[in-house]
């Protein structure tokens, strides 16, 4: 059951979905009705809203609209559940929301179980480096994410989190290998390193803690956070891992912390549409209080 405009139902569903066969499916409509539904939409607003082509994607005009609609369906649930009974109550709609992968692996789903277990929404999670996830918030693809940067966006609103620390990380024989004489420029511009992908800075950012020299090593492009510590493990490379992540490893004496005194703080925020939503509320103090008991404050 929909109480905004169909014609916005449709504009959103075909870019969660991917397709208009597949948003035709979801609403339960032809994918003529839907064609129909966003061409009147986009002929009322006399701009292209919807790239065509697979998956779709919004053009700039449609990102506006889709921050603004993506936050009304929120509302939209939280109205509907006023209304329906109990058992058919519970967000119809997952809830997208952006975060790192080192986040999602170490906290951030005991706060999402609360919150099914408790309001029973559901969730869209989107994953991107902590650098990059606010991108998610400005193009409307989520209603909320976990990010580096404090500013908040135009239209929403800013919380922070905590602080997640990174510690460099090695296997044993690695270490003994790679930085018997220390972690000086020498070592770090041969010794393999593991990042997440090409977007991850963390260990450019931890080496230029160490030397100012332009290095080029060895690396492993390895986009999996607890994978990063078995691979460190296995003498893969050399990366840095979050604080938990390494204390849980370093119980079974795989894995070393190569400099002990030097480490990386990453602060992060959570920022997300400033509307009166008691479900982006409930997400908020969930996100805060799992936080508490996972970050740095």
């Amino acid at each position: 059951m929909d109480l905004i405009h169909p014609q916005l139902a449709a504009f959103a569903t075909v870019l969660e979905e991917g397709s208009f066969d597949a948003a035709a499916r979801r609403l339960s409509v032809t994918p003529s009705a839907v064609s129909q539904r966003m061409k009147a939409l986009e002929d009322r607003l006399g701009q292209v809203l919807v790239v065509r082509q697979a998956p779709c994607r919004p053009t700039p005009a449609g990102e506006r609209l889709l921050r603004r609609v993506r936050a009304m369906r929120a509302l939209e649930a939280e109205a509907l559940a006023d209304f329906l009974p109990l058992e058919d109550a519970a967000t119809a709609q997952a809830v997208a929301i952006g975060c790192n992968d080192d986040s999602l692996h170490t906290w951030i789903v005991e706060a999402l179980a609360r919150l099914h277990r408790e309001h029973g929404y559901l969730f869209d999670v989107r994953v991107d480096d902590q650098d990059h996830t606010l991108e998610m918030l400005r193009n409307g693809s989520v209603l909320g994410a976990v990010t580096a940067e404090a500013r908040a966006l135009q239209g929403c609103n800013v919380q922070a989190l905590g602080v997640m620390r990174y510690r460099a990380i090695a296997s044993p024989d690695f270490a003994r290998r790679h930085f018997a004489s220390g972690l000086d420029a020498a070592a770090l511009a041969t010794a393999p390193m593991i990042v997440f992908n090409r977007k991850d800075a963390l260990q450019w950012r931890f080496m230029r803690r160490i030397t100012r020299a332009r290095l080029a090593p060895p690396m492993h492009y390895l986009p999996t956070s607890t994978g990063f510590v078995e691979a460190a493990a296995l003498g893969l490379g050399w990366c840095v891992a979050p604080d938990s992540l390494v204390a849980r490893a370093q119980k079974t004496n795989r894995i070393v912390v190569v400099a002990p005194d030097r480490w990386l703080d990453v602060p992060l925020y959570w920022q997300y549409a400033a509307v009166r939503s008691l479900t982006l509320e409930r997400i908020g103090q969930a996100l805060r209080e799992a936080a508490t008991g996972a970050l740095r404050r």
